[in-house]
């Protein structure tokens, strides 16, 4: 940001020790260190609220991508349950009439000539 090196710092500490006097330059020093601790803390925040941001607006868009899958799998399954169901049905269908008929027609068993009916007679 700033291109500050050595002897720009040396400068200002020369103009700040004549200009403010070597009795109160300990006291403006800590509280110039204060104040840039503070505002390095704040482009931190800044800066970290920022990266969030991106990180939200790149997972909101992974996130529709992922449903946008999810619908197009959804269709497949759906087709494939279809395709599935309809020969099952035909199928259904033609064993079911016959089955109709049997059931229609039901067996008469004889009670009277099995073994346990044979073991009850006297």
């Amino acid at each position: 940001m700033f291109d500050v090196g050595f002897w720009e710092l040396l400068l200002i500490g020369i103009v700040a020790l004549l200009v403010i006097g070597p009795s109160r330059l300990p006291e403006v020093a800590r509280t110039v260190g204060l104040w840039v601790g503070r505002a390095q803390r704040m482009v931190q925040s800044v800066k970290s609220d920022i990266q969030r941001e991106l990180e939200n607006e790149h997972l909101k868009s992974v996130l529709e991508e992922q449903k946008k899958e999810i619908g197009d799998l959804k269709e497949l399954v759906d087709d494939t349950r279809n395709q599935i169901e309809r020969p099952i049905a035909q199928f259904s269908e033609q064993i079911l009439p016959e089955q109709g008929a049997v059931a229609s027609e039901p067996e008469v068993q004889d009670t009277q000539n099995t073994p346990a009916a044979a073991e009850r007679k006297p």
